[in-house]
């Protein structure tokens, strides 16, 4: 009996895994064959318990670092990470105490303030993307 409980976990497991395609619980559904096996040949459910535990624990340690290798093995960069390294041109000089200070950067206007707390760079100048605090770049000047 428990055999079929088994399979019926084993069957959610493998729906989880497919609907979320992320390595989630593939290692579950797999601990829960290997249990559904051992209650067909009659062994007792606390063995059931730990094959299924011990299974689901190994082939999470065996696949897991192969698995994470294969997918998702390039981090897409969101469109604002992207620009960190870019350079911009200053259309308004940057004076991060009066908090004034614009820069052009892909046809796009953004706040900007420098990286060093007193540098005042003029109008003109050529810096680089620095980071990005909410919607301010964080700049240096190009050398």
């Amino acid at each position: 009996m428990y055999a079929v409980y088994w399979l019926i976990a084993s069957a959610v497991f493998l729906l989880i895994e497919i609907l979320t395609l992320g390595l989630t619980s593939i290692w579950f559904a797999g601990g829960a064959v290997v249990a559904a096996i051992a209650a067909l040949f009659g062994v007792p459910f606390l063995v059931q318990m730990l094959l299924f535990i011990v299974v689901t624990c190994l082939l999470f340690a065996l696949t897991r670092p192969v698995a994470k290798r294969y997918l998702n093995n390039r981090v897409q960069k969101t469109n604002t990470d992207a620009l960190i390294g870019q350079t911009a041109l200053v259309k308004e000089t940057i004076n991060n105490m009066e908090s004034k200070g614009y820069v052009q950067l892909n046809g796009q206007d953004w706040t900007a303030r420098s990286a060093e707390a007193g540098e005042i760079i003029p109008a003109g100048c050529e810096v680089v993307v620095k980071e990005i605090q909410g919607v301010k770049l964080i700049v240096e000047r190009e050398v």
